[in-house]
């Protein structure tokens, strides 16, 4: 009987099972429903587009979204080993101090401010380029600053001239301006989960890795959770957990599995015939994520990578790769962006921006006229419409029905609008001049509030970064304890994105990974304290002269 079973090997679990079985007196399974992380698209960097179709997602919609004309959404979650981690953008960045000042003081979290969780982004993080208090550089997870396309360089410069100040480096405290996003890389290779945390620990003896495994249902026995069912070619097998059981299967999947194991709002699951086995009205509440918009622009040449659609461009790309590790196979596309407000009362920037030096690689984004164009797209990086995840029958095949309801507080499509014009303005600049021959969506006839506020409706998509479906606090309504425990039971806790009282002001899997570590010292029993004296590499004189600046980054 192994001590710890988790449920989800994506960003959190294949951490948490890394972890956990570094004490050898423990012992660890971990399940997860997709195969192994196998396909070649997962490990090259610029392969992230190809992940939000295919076998490797749950092939989630959304319901219809009452406040976006009644549009479904797709909405990719990953059904593979890593999880997000191993199909997502690879953009790393961990939002701003204030989100998790915010979950301590505001949401009940204890032990969740920017100074208590700091310490384990530090230990996650193998930075190749920063380092200093903020930063670590011995940590699992890989983290690359690249060589950006030329026109990514454009927008950078443009940002600049349209008054955004550069910032070197979004992780230190401080995000306002533009700049370029590291990326979880290394070696040029994509550094997911399960390849910089779960690889390395599968040799141990105590950990035992089950992929292609469904769990059906968590089991409960007097109010502690004792096991799992799981699926396995057709059977069911009973799966007993002598200390925890540990859900991680995402801000979908962990409500979902809860629900149909009878944990969840009661009222709900007796509509579904799903006998109680514990009333928590939390679960699948306070879903919410952010919005993209995207303004696609019509280059006036061959400037961007939109080339290398043709197949003898993706020759010479293959061939410079296979060579040499580099050039656009190498990179993630999504190489810059910028923070900036909306809302000039917010006391942090409230939008974020994504730039593609190319058209058609985001979900649902068409190419552009004469093949050439470029993409910026913005995102409200607080909404404050909420949704749901709820069940859509008892049966386990069925999808949940996912609601985000976007743009349901009319604050967030009036942020979505400053989005879009702030973004214009950075395509209108000097530096873009030589490039651009116009704008194709929204398009030049598309002016004034109105008109963008109908467009970002009818046009603006999930940026995949769902949270919150077991909310994390210090109330009786929230899901999980701040040390992650579900409320009144024992020996279950939820640890993914799931938990997040808000989301963070920025991608989310940083986040996740962070979440992970502290739940894995959690578990164990080991205080943030314990750990919190800077890294081997803050203690020479040379390098705390330098502390908190920057190791130079060749941009």
């Amino acid at each position: 009987m192994p001590d710890y079973i988790i449920v989800g090997g994506g960003s959190a679990g294949c951490v948490l099972a890394a972890r956990l079985s570094e004490d050898p007196d423990l012992s660890v399974v971990l399940l997860e429903a997709g195969p192994p992380d196998t396909d070649r698209y997962i490990h090259l960097p610029v392969g992230f587009f190809k992940m939000t179709s295919g076998p490797l997602i749950w092939g989630y919609e959304t319901a219809p979204g009452r406040m976006i004309d009644g549009r479904t959404m797709v909405y990719p979650q990953a059904r593979v080993l890593g999880g997000g981690s191993s199909i997502n953008a690879q953009v790393f960045t961990r939002g701003c101090p204030q989100d998790y000042d915010g979950w301590a003081a505001d949401d009940g979290c204890a032990g969740w401010s920017y100074a208590e969780v700091l310490p384990y982004f530090r230990r996650s993080e193998g930075n190749d380029t920063f380092a200093g208090p903020q930063h670590g550089i011995e940590g699992p997870l890989g983290v690359s600053s690249g060589a950006p396309h030329p026109l990514t360089r454009v927008f950078v410069r443009a940002a600049q001239e349209a008054g955004l100040p550069f910032r070197a480096d979004f992780n230190a405290g401080e995000q306002e301006g533009a700049g370029f996003y590291q990326t979880t890389t290394r070696n040029g290779k994509r550094s997911s989960t399960a390849v910089a945390y779960l690889k390395p620990a599968l040799g141990r003896k105590n950990l035992t890795l089950r992929t292609d495994a469904t769990v059906s249902r968590i089991v409960v026995e007097n109010e502690r959770a004792i096991g799992v069912e799981i699926i396995v070619n057709g059977r069911t097998e009973l799966l007993r957990a002598g200390r925890e059981v540990i859900v991680t299967a995402g801000a979908i999947g962990s409500p979902k599995l809860l629900m149909l194991s009878g944990i969840g709002p009661a009222a709900h699951l007796g509509r579904h015939g799903i006998k109680v086995g514990h009333d928590l009205p939390g679960v699948g509440q306070n879903l919410h994520d952010h919005m993209d918009v995207d303004v696609v622009a019509e280059l006036n040449g061959p400037h961007g990578i939109d080339r290398y659609k043709k197949k003898r461009w993706q020759a010479v790309a293959g061939l410079e790769y296979a060579l040499f590790g580099k050039g656009p196979v190498a990179s993630n596309i999504v190489e810059a962006g910028a923070f900036w407000w909306g809302d000039r009362t917010e006391k942090t920037p409230d939008i974020q921006f994504h730039f593609l030096p190319g058209a058609g690689v985001e979900e649902g984004i068409g190419s552009v006229p004469g093949g050439n164009g470029c993409t910026l797209n913005s995102y409200h990086v607080r909404p404050r419409s909420r949704g749901s995840v709820t069940l859509r029958s008892a049966d386990l095949r069925e999808p949940p029905v996912i609601d985000p309801n976007p743009f349901a507080e009319r604050y967030d499509l009036e942020r979505a609008v400053e989005g879009i014009e702030i973004s214009r303005e950075i395509l209108s600049q000097p530096a873009f001049a030589p490039f651009i021959r116009r704008e194709h969506l929204p398009g030049a006839g598309t002016n004034g509030r109105a008109a963008l506020e109908t467009f970002a409706r009818e046009h603006g998509r999930s940026a995949y970064h769902p949270v919150g479906t077991c909310r994390m606090g210090g109330d009786a309504k929230s899901v999980v304890d701040p040390e992650l425990r579900v409320r009144g039971l024992q020996g279950l806790r939820v640890c993914d994105s799931s938990v997040m009282p808000r989301i963070v002001s920025s991608n989310t899997n940083a986040a996740v990974i962070m979440i992970a570590e502290k739940a894995a010292d959690l578990i164990a029993g080991r205080t943030t304290a314990a750990m919190a004296s800077p890294s081997r590499e803050s203690h020479s004189p040379r390098t705390r002269e330098r502390d908190g600046k920057p190791v130079p980054a060749a941009h």
